[in-house]
């Protein structure tokens, strides 16, 4: 059987007709491209390609990709990716998706997903507001965030997005930022070839209701200092000439220190293909806000049974020891009725 080489493509082949509609200046911007971008590198064809998002600001993304989509609904993306991705193995599904939209009423799909190990990429925006409803308070909103829905502050503890992706067994979790084009391209890259459920945190500037939320830590200016890379077998090193780092204590605590001081013998060597995820929940819950240095990168890409591949396996079984079902024998099995 012979197959039919993947057409050369472009940024333009995969952009839609539809005029893009975030307001002037949103970090959903920069995704959009570098997603673009990436797409004919991938060596996949639009045909087979899937976006698929809930409700809020990054829902839109579907509309804008000249490929097959779905605008759900409220926080069901994952849900429905689910179905779609173990019944066509063949498509490649993406699910676009944003800290309400996830978190909220999305949660118990999406952690649900994950423990699966659906083969679909997920990736969250995470501008820690409500910007669609005119910026409520979100489930990752810091504590006394004042907003519409919270006037005299935040009382919610917010959820670390990474911490529960891994809480949830992910097999590939990841950080990136909307400021880093070439870093979400590699960090998307990689989250599509990862044979299972692939999850990616994107930190993304709401510059109407929660400007500047990640400049702290993602401005050019400080950039270098305040995010720390995660190169897998390389000593956790960050600063503008390398000289802060990460090391692990007897107790188990990571704490960032200067190299000099302890020598790059003691720092901590990245291990993303670590089994257990206690080593990638620990560097998760290094930063306690993005106002701090702050992990980014790959943290956990591990293999494990795909959902969609055993679940067809069950049925080949099944199919085996019974044969091939008949649907209309079935219906008309045991007790039945005819009602003219």
């Amino acid at each position: 059987m012979t197959t039919t080489a993947v057409p050369v493509t472009t940024r333009k082949d995969w952009s839609s007709d539809q005029e893009v509609r975030w307001c002037p200046g949103c970090g959903d911007y920069s995704i959009l491209a570098a997603v673009q971008m990436l797409l004919p590198d991938l060596g996949v064809r639009r045909e087979s390609t899937v976006f698929l998002s809930g409700i809020g600001c990054a829902a839109r993304f579907p509309y804008y990709m000249n490929t097959y989509g779905l605008h759900s609904i409220h926080g069901r993306a994952p849900a429905i990716a689910t179905g779609l991705a173990t019944t066509r193995p063949d498509l490649d599904v993406w699910v676009v998706t944003g800290d309400g939209d996830a978190l909220s009423i999305g949660g118990n799909h999406l952690i649900h997903a994950l423990r699966r190990n659906v083969r679909i990429t997920i990736l969250m925006f995470n501008n820690q507001i409500y910007g669609l409803t005119k910026g409520q308070y979100s489930p990752t909103s810091e504590v006394a965030k004042v907003t519409k829905s919270t006037p005299f502050g935040s009382v919610d503890a917010p959820f670390n997005p990474v911490s529960l992706a891994l809480g949830a067994e992910a097999t590939f979790v990841a950080r990136t930022h909307d400021m880093d084009r070439a870093h979400m391209q590699e960090t998307f890259r990689r989250a599509h070839e990862h044979d299972g459920a692939a999850f990616v945190e994107v930190y993304q500037n709401c510059n109407v209701f929660n400007d500047g939320a990640f400049a702290e830590i993602t401005g050019k200016e400080v950039r270098s200092d305040m995010l720390i890379p995660l190169h897998h077998g390389e000593p956790i090193r960050f600063g503008a000439e390398s000289q802060r780092g990460v090391v692990q204590r007897s107790d188990g605590r990571l704490e960032i220190v200067d190299v000099a001081e302890v020598g790059e013998g003691a720092l901590l060597v990245h291990d993303e293909q670590r089994a257990d995820p206690g080593l990638a929940f620990a560097l998760s819950r290094l930063a306690n806000g993005p106002h701090q240095p702050t992990p980014i990168g790959v943290f956990r890409s591990v293999e494990r049974s795909e959902y969609g591949e055993e679940m067809e396996r069950q049925i080949t079984v099944a199919q085996d020891r019974r044969g091939v079902g008949d649907l209309a024998t079935l219906f008309r099995s045991g007790s039945s009725w005819t009602v003219d």
